[in-house]
């Protein structure tokens, strides 16, 4: 495995190591800047207005994210691996069972 290659993986361990919610805010605000936090957060948001079946406009009204945005978005969620799917489909189904 190259360099690169197991410095990849060293921070996906990292990720999974983070013990929660306020220590992994706290490591992606040293790791990312804060554009590149914004656009992961936009994405994650507009990524759930999708699958909620709302429209484009509503979902650009709400989230301030560009036409092409969401466009991309709803790509990867339709056409991606699916992980994003699989794990909001996941956390959707643990927070049904806290409600």
């Amino acid at each position: 495995m190259s360099k690169s290659k197991k410095q990849n993986v060293n921070m996906y361990k990292a990720i999974l190591s983070l013990k929660d919610i306020r220590e992994c805010q706290e490591f992606f605000e040293d790791v990312c800047s804060m554009s590149e936090l914004h656009s992961m957060e936009q994405r994650y948001e507009v990524a759930e207005m999708l699958l909620d079946e709302k429209v484009y406009t509503e979902i650009m009204k709400e989230t301030g994210a560009s036409s092409a945005t969401v466009s991309r978005v709803k790509r990867m969620l339709f056409y991606g691996t699916g992980c994003l799917n699989k794990v909001m489909k996941r956390l959707r189904a643990s927070d049904a069972k806290t409600d």
